[in-house]
């Protein structure tokens, strides 16, 4: 009888800890797959910056392919899925790059400024938006690059966020590729949700 009443006990203590063990265990699985993810994101912006420093046309489908093909596994396709990897060349504006009919400094609005002379997005466009600066859609040519009175002007291409990252030359150029990849297959419902990776590289 003493025994079975032990065997009661431990019935009854195994049933209290695992509600605590198995969100556990799900965290500690949730949270290393998320690392796992992390470091291919980190492959991704690496590499997609490296090509894009190289002048390597990514507004050309076969070209915007490779990113995806790097990225396999995590749900990206070109235009749509569950990624996209934004690319933007910087500038430094100093006087020399205001030219006519902004070569006065005081009337060239972006003097000074750090903007984005050209930006790529491959992927899902609605997913993000980058972290250092969006320039209007407006400006953005089939190609990607952004035309001289529009950079010097036009507020949106401003690239303000970047100071922090480094500070260019007057003419500098600087070139950061951004990867973002949401993981819904690592949400825990009501603990962790909406969770997604995000890697970036400056070159």
């Amino acid at each position: 009888m003493r025994k079975r009443a032990r065997n009661g006990n431990a019935l009854v203590e195994f049933a209290l800890v695992i509600v605590f063990l198995v969100p556990i265990l799900f965290g500690v699985f949730s949270i290393g797959m998320s690392l796992t993810l992390s470091v291919q994101a980190a492959v991704v912006a690496r590499d997609a910056g490296a090509m894009f420093m190289r002048y390597v046309d990514f507004s050309v489908p076969a070209n915007q392919a490779l990113i995806v093909r790097i990225a396999r596994g995590m749900g990206m396709t070109e235009t749509g899925g569950n990624g996209v990897v934004i690319l933007s060349q910087i500038m430094k504006v100093g006087a020399a790059q205001c030219v006519p009919p902004y070569a006065d400094t005081t009337a060239c609005p972006n003097f000074n400024r750090h903007v984005i002379i050209k930006r790529i997005v491959i992927g899902n466009s609605a997913l993000t938006t980058s972290s250092i600066g969006t320039p209007g859609p407006s400006i953005i040519t089939a190609d990607g690059s952004i035309g001289q009175s529009d950079y010097l002007a036009d507020s949106s291409a401003r690239a303000d966020a970047f100071d922090s990252l480094m500070s260019l030359g007057d003419g500098e150029f600087a070139y950061v590729s951004e990867a973002y990849f949401i993981t819904p297959q690592l949400d825990m419902p009501g603990v962790r949700t909406g969770t997604f990776v995000y890697q970036r590289s400056v070159f």
